[in-house]
């Protein structure tokens, strides 16, 4: 939904996402992503792009709306759609460029969230995942040997099930949405995830991967930790709670087989109980782990009952210490300080609590602050970019080299500026700048050539 555009073209229907940027308000400019990178039509230039980078790999995602437009195993499968993906993965291997394909990144077909409750019906969404993900492994055979089930479920429950910046747009908050009960769902909906990833995960190995061959994991989002008073020790207990809520929430039931302490001490019946036959299917399904990871946050504990719409951790979030000290520099999202030490601390916590998986680093990358208000020569030159990228490639490559860590590919975020979700068009994250008023023209920008080259000084470090 971030770069194809064409909503309505070859019989593709809505997703969720189409849904919710028709709602005023929910996007940060109006925006939507009706057109986009407009990427449907120009997959050919978006290869050659690729060619100039360098890049040996892509990763890219399936709209389940344009395979099956309706989205349930009983519907209707739209084969102008699995063609458009199938042409597009041949063109990469004909490249030279190695496709990785994400099956959900965020857009359920809306029929689905409207027939019965899209991803908080555990039943009906597992099943419907798992004839999609089945009716993709099959179409594609061999042409694909990396897979992802999920991109950031964390997002898709807590942004689209609690805070509600997300579609479905779910909320306690009723100045922002009739429905939703922020204290409850986003538990229900990131446990339903887990189910549907390692339904389809069993699927690919009982009925794929023996005659195909290749490898399927999720992708998992979270920052680095710092506490907001090194002195104190309730501080760093909470960082450590921080990334057991934000990341060992997925990671946990998959490397280990239950969920962390702390999240079940805190939100008792609210966090689903595992079934048998459900965590048989969760446990030990990654093949690798994907990670995303973006920037650093210091952590402050907070005492007493948090309230029920909490979903940190009885703790908050700061971009400065009891020092003073910022985590890191400002970029154009709020979110977003870059702090490469913290990649490389992450990627060794990653590692050391999961029995050291191989790590496939899925997203990496940044914003530039009011980069929209540059010229277009100015926002070609992409200094900030270069150094961010720059300084996470050698962090990475520290804990590679001197921490074991077993890091096996690496994803710049992201080939071209995009629809940014709630954001819309004000932030760009893209190592090519694209004139969204001038006909989606593409210019690469200086990190677009300049990953290769720091790849090359830190590759044989690694």
């Amino acid at each position: 939904y971030q770069i194809e555009g064409a909503p309505t073209e070859d019989g593709r229907r809505p997703s969720i996402w189409d849904v919710h940027c028709a709602k005023p308000g929910k996007i940060a400019d109006g925006s939507s992503g009706a057109v986009a990178c407009d990427s449907y039509h120009r997959t050919a230039e978006d290869i050659e792009l690729l060619k100039q980078t360098g890049a040996k790999a892509y990763r890219f995602s399936l709209s389940w709306s344009r395979i099956i437009p309706l989205g349930g195993r009983s519907d209707p499968i739209n084969q102008q759609g699995l063609d458009y993906y199938l042409k597009f993965t041949d063109d990469l291997h004909a490249a030279g460029i190695t496709p990785m394909v994400t099956l959900y990144h965020w857009d359920l077909p809306a029929a689905l969230d409207d027939r019965y409750g899209g991803l908080l019906n555990k039943e009906e969404f597992v099943a419907d995942f798992t004839h999609y993900a089945r009716v993709v492994f099959e179409a594609f055979g061999s042409k694909c040997r990396h897979w992802i089930t999920f991109n950031e479920p964390w997002c898709s429950a807590i942004l689209g099930y609690s805070t509600g910046v997300f579609a479905p747009g779910h909320t306690s908050d009723r100045s922002k949405s009739p429905v939703g009960d922020s204290s409850r769902e986003p538990w229900i909906v990131g446990h339903n995830l887990l189910v549907a990833h390692g339904s389809a995960v069993k699927v690919f190995r009982e009925e794929f991967k023996g005659k195909n061959g290749g490898e399927i994991g999720i992708t998992l989002n979270g920052d680095w930790t710092e506490p907001y008073d090194p002195s104190s020790p309730a501080d760093v207990a909470a960082c450590e709670r921080k990334l057991e809520f934000s990341i060992a929430w997925f990671s946990d039931p998959i490397y280990h087989g239950r969920y962390p302490a702390s999240m079940v001490r805190r939100l008792g019946a609210r966090l689903p109980a595992w079934e048998p036959q459900d965590i048989a299917l969760v446990h030990g399904s990654n093949d690798f782990y994907g990670m995303n990871h973006y920037c650093a946050n210091y952590i402050r504990d907070l005492p007493g009952t948090p309230p029920p719409e909490d979903f940190l951790g009885s703790l908050e979030t700061l971009f400065e210490n009891c020092r003073g000290e910022k985590i890191g520099p400002d970029t154009q999202s709020a979110w977003l300080k870059p702090h490469p030490p913290g990649f490389r601390k992450l990627l060794r916590w990653i590692s050391e609590r999961n029995g050291r998986p191989k790590i496939l680093v899925t997203e990496n990358g940044t914003s530039l602050r009011g980069e929209n208000e540059l010229s277009k020569e100015e926002v070609v030159e992409d200094g900030f970019r270069v150094d961010y990228f720059r300084g996470y490639v050698e962090a990475m490559a520290e804990a590679v080299a001197e921490d074991g860590v077993d890091v096996r590919a690496y994803m710049a975020w992201s080939l071209m500026d995009n629809f940014e979700w709630a954001e819309g068009y004000e932030v760009r994250f893209g190592v090519t700048y694209v004139d969204f008023e001038d006909g989606q023209k593409r210019y690469p920008k200086r990190s677009a050539r300049e990953l290769q080259h720091i790849f090359a000084q830190y590759i044989g470090k690694a």
